[in-house]
């Protein structure tokens, strides 16, 4: 047997290696369970959520077509296409025009709902079913008709907007000076996804409906839409791009926003991408969790094969050959560990197909995908080697002496060099995978210089925590000091409870700190002085009059109001917008139409950090001033010119100053503030905000019901109800991730009970010798329970702080909204780890002293 002989010669070394690595494992897996377990789960939770984004992502290049609703759509704001630009669209395929408005829905007993209007044209839709009950034709359902309660358009309603005015099908609404009848319910749409969130439920009418109602006003916030669809001949991503560079090319000022079917939906792309990294970094937190547990059973497998390893040693083997054997053990077992996690992730899209599939709005795709099976096979066994080569490394070291020398009495050393040389590649990979291949490369650098942080701050925890209790006076208390020595002993279990419980407490905190404080922005109170409504489209001519009318109408309130235009940043510092670089944070001010105003007082909320303001009397060169975030992340200075496209004119202005921008307080605030004189002439609505000074229902409903019945082409939008709609959304989000951080938690309790059940061992010896000498079962389980209870409760400060620390800067710097620590939800951690770490602790406990004493006793 002697492996001296056979020396290490590449494919030879490595075939003899697993030999032995197999031949050690036929006698079962007792001690790698929790190994398997923490690698399954981290690599199943990464697996899952890559191919559930894969599949998604899938779905919408596969029904990329018809979730635009057609090759190319062109879209503009506030005005629309001139006659040669739908001729030049006309020229090249079949088009279909559409315009959302956002608008005030009255019933026939007077009850109001703010609805997302969408007008169409007998072509839509051209690609896609539109779900109808009843079904009929397009043309029919919208068209208008003449029966004995006069005439009305025809529309279809969604059954949110029937359940909230108590309507049914065949009854009547108004909206502006245009009478509608509900002719069917609409259901799914399938365009709907490229059009975003909206603010109230769907109405479906005909463009000459729209034209009725008398909302299309000059400066409306009206979209308008022009889907091309190409000859089927023709219609692949090639002729779809060389249509969206000949309409740039050909009319270069139309100004609108082009959409090809290989982007129906950028935001919703990014988004997705955004969350799935998200989500991806948590399934690697699990991983990271579950390192600490295959550290922790390497470990315990190499001090109870340390006789076996001696022996190796004692018939020729060298500490290199051992430390190949019990590598490849490890990474066998990782192996199995990632299969199993791979097979669940992969099944994951299948399961939520089957499961929820006529309930999903997203286009899921269900396959397999070997890259993103690929990518978190490698993360599971790079972290697998990462925590595993620190103790193996240590096998190289173990003295053939072991043979005749109990295990207590031998002392580990820092592995060889080498050894901790191979961890840092390995170590470094895993880091270049993770940063390498990520959405965000900045979030990602932040989440491992964080855990790299937080490893070495639960080490340090755990070294002071042993520190402390060594330097304490001797109580008299026998439980007490007990506990307390068991804490800094040889051998104590420390260390592992620390780092396995402290990672997964630190992600727990943070997400319930984000999860309360997204509640308590979207569905709680609303900031102190915040406005109750916002209303919208509002005629220049009728502005003044209008405010005269709110402050008649709420007396008590304060009106804001301003007025508003649409346009796109089409050039910066004399580079177009599609060739600028901004940071990953202000890439969307880019990305679409953004809301203009021009003023020459300073708005409210508002403070110049850089520059100077122009004053109320200017009536110099258009200046801009840019909300300094935006800025920074444009890389733009004072005196840089900016161009924006409005009513497809190019106006160009200096950028005269910067701010700093309250967005919390919801009151109108712009990105782009201009001067008085960037838009002489143009055609423009107002926006006003009301703030109430003691809000309450009746007097919101006798608001709306004023301005509806006295201003019916403005749109009022309550605070509210809009905060409430974006809290749907954020809830489900937060759903999702709870999910996920559920997986860290498992893996941190699975691990802890791993490192419990490695020290049962120390357990029973320390249980048989205090019993022999006299120590009740009481009184040692009072001692384990409050080293149990000191330990976890150093750890669960620990996350509460770090977590916290985590959720506000999170809150704060990536989200920009205001943060207020949620005292409740830290408490519960902290009573959850106390919980778990004494309940796991005592369960193994109650199993050391259930041991006889005169079998223990024999065998020392």
């Amino acid at each position: 047997m002697s492996m001296a002989a056979e020396p290490a010669s590449g494919g030879r070394a490595a075939s003899l290696a697993l030999r032995y690595a197999l031949r050690e494992l036929r006698s079962g897996l007792r001690g790698f369970y929790v190994f398997i377990a923490c690698i399954a789960l981290g690599v199943m939770a990464i697996a899952g959520v890559g191919s559930v984004a894969a599949s998604l992502g899938e779905g919408l290049a596969r029904e990329g077509r018809t979730l635009l609703g057609g090759d190319v759509a062109f879209s503009l704001i506030q005005r629309e296409a001139k006659p040669e630009e739908v001729a030049f669209l006309r020229s090249r395929g079949e088009v279909s025009v559409a315009a959302t408005l956002r608008g005030m829905a009255r019933s026939g007993d007077g009850r109001l709902a703010l609805v997302e209007m969408k007008a169409v044209d007998r072509n839509y839709p051209m690609l896609g079913e539109l779900a109808l009950d009843p079904k009929m034709p397009v043309a029919d359902l919208l068209a208008e008709r003449q029966d004995t309660a006069g005439p009305a358009f025809g529309a279809a309603a969604d059954s949110t907007l029937l359940a909230r005015l108590d309507l049914k099908v065949g009854d009547r609404i108004s909206i502006g000076s245009a009478t509608f009848q509900i002719r069917s319910v609409v259901g799914a749409e399938p365009d709907k996804l490229a059009g975003g969130v909206g603010l109230g439920p769907r109405f479906l009418v005909s463009e000459a409906g729209l034209r009725a109602t008398e909302l299309l006003q000059p400066g409306s916030l009206v979209r308008w839409i022009y889907r091309v669809r190409l000859p089927d001949n023709a219609a692949d991503d090639r002729a779809a791009t060389a249509l969206a560079n000949d309409a740039r090319s050909a009319l270069p000022e139309a100004g609108w926003e082009i959409r090809s079917r290989g982007n129906a939906s950028p935001q919703l792309e990014r988004t997705i991408n955004r969350f799935t990294q998200f989500l991806t970094l948590v399934g690697l937190a699990a991983l990271l969790v579950g390192g600490v547990g295959v550290a922790n059973a390497v470990k315990s497998h190499i001090d109870r094969r340390r006789d076996v390893i001696a022996a190796f040693k004692a018939l020729g083997a060298t500490g290199r050959a051992v430390f190949t054997i019990y590598l490849t053990q490890v990474v066998v077992l990782a192996t199995i560990g990632s299969a199993i996690g791979l097979a669940a992730g992969a099944a994951l899209p299948f399961v939520i197909v089957g499961v929820f599939g006529k309930l999903l709005p997203l286009p899921v795709v269900p396959a397999l995908h070997p890259d993103e099976l690929a990518l978190s096979l490698v993360y599971g066994l790079l972290t697998a080697l990462a925590f595993g080569l620190w103790p193996l490394g240590r096998v190289h070291d173990v003295p053939v002496a072991a043979l005749f020398r109990e295990a207590v009495t031998s002392e580990w050393h820092r592995p060889r060099w080498r050894y901790l040389a191979l961890m840092a590649v390995v170590i470094a990979l895993l880091v270049g995978v993770a940063i390498g291949l990520a959405y965000d490369k900045r979030v990602a650098t932040v989440f491992v210089a964080s855990s790299v942080l937080v490893f070495a701050l639960l080490r340090g925890i755990a070294a002071g925590l042993m520190a402390l209790a060594r330097r304490l006076p001797r109580s008299r208390i026998t439980m007490l000091r007990l506990a307390i020595a068991n804490i800094y002993r040889p051998g104590a279990l420390t260390p592992s409870v620390v780092m396995s419980l402290g990672l997964g407490l630190a992600v727990l905190v943070t997400i319930t700190q984000i999860d309360g404080n997204l509640r308590r922005q979207f569905l709680a109170a609303l900031p102190e002085r915040a406005p109750s409504f916002y209303f919208i489209d509002i005629p220049t001519n009728e502005a003044d009059r209008f405010g005269a009318f709110l402050k008649q109408t709420a007396p008590q309130s304060t009106v804001e109001d301003v007025p508003m235009l649409r346009g796109r940043i089409v050039a910066a510092r004399g580079v177009k917008a599609e060739n600028l670089k901004p940071s990953s944070d202000t890439e969307w001010v880019l990305q679409s139409d953004r809301g203009l105003t021009y003023t020459g007082e300073l708005p409210k909320g508002s403070k110049v950090v850089e520059g100077e303001w122009w004053g109320a009397g200017y009536d110099g060169p258009p200046l801009v001033s840019v909300e300094k975030k935006i800025a920074d992340g444009l890389k733009l200075k004072i005196g840089d010119e900016i161009v924006v496209n409005v009513l497809g004119r190019d106006i160009p202005a200096r950028i005269g100053n910067m701010r700093t921008v309250d967005w919390q307080g919801l009151g109108i605030n712009f990105v782009l503030v201009f001067s008085p004189n960037a838009f002489r002439g143009a055609p423009h609505t107002h926006v006003a905000t009301l703030t109430e000074a003691h809000p309450d229902s009746a007097g919101d409903a006798r608001i709306i019901k004023s301005v509806a019945d006295a201003f019916p082409m403005v749109t009022s939008v309550r605070v509210r109800e809009a905060l409430e709609t974006i809290g749907t959304v954020v809830t489900n989000l937060v759903l999702a991730i709870r999910g996920a951080s559920a997986v860290t938690l498992i893996s941190a309790i699975l691990v802890l009970g791993g490192a419990l059940a490695a020290g049962h061992r120390h357990r029973v010896y320390d249980a048989v010798i205090l019993k022999t000498l006299g120590a009740t079962r009481a009184r040692l389980l009072g001692a384990y329970a409050l080293e149990y209870l000191l330990i976890g409760l150093a750890t669960a400060v620990f996350g509460v702080i770090a977590g916290s620390i985590a959720a506000w800067l999170i809150v704060t710097r990536l989200m920009t909204l205001s943060f207020i620590w949620q005292a409740g939800s830290a408490a519960g951690v902290v009573v959850a780890a106390l919980v778990v770490t004494v309940g796991l602790g005592l369960a193994g406990t109650l199993l050391a002293l259930n041991q006889k004493p005169a079998t223990v006793l024999r065998n020392l």
